[in-house]
């Protein structure tokens, strides 16, 4: 997740997610798709394609976020998602806080 404050229509932040079992680190190298789901503060979701944070092993996603995307003041929910040849994982649902800008 990103360590700063986000703010309304923001471009370029970096979210990140692990996908864990339990205490485990999940190896999604061989993710088939990876995904990041947000839901917004009127609780529509988007779907974004997410990119390995390196190989994959450390189960690490992440997306950068672009034009239109941060597009709600409030709070959001962000899961991470991938399916790999033995099946499908999902990340904690995390939350996270758009500010609006001055």
């Amino acid at each position: 997740m990103a360590a700063n404050e986000i703010h309304l229509n923001d471009i370029g932040t970096i979210f990140e997610l692990t996908l864990m079992d339990d205490t485990v680190v999940v190896d999604v190298s061989t993710a088939i798709t990876k995904e990041i789901i947000f839901e917004k503060p009127d609780k529509t979701t988007t779907v974004q394609t997410a990119s390995f944070t390196t190989d994959g092993t450390d189960g690490k996603i992440r997306y950068v976020v672009i034009s239109g995307d941060l597009d709600q003041i409030g709070s959001w929910r962000i899961q991470g998602k991938v399916t790999l040849p033995t099946g499908t994982w999902s990340s904690d649902i995390s939350k996270f806080k758009v500010y609006d800008n001055l």
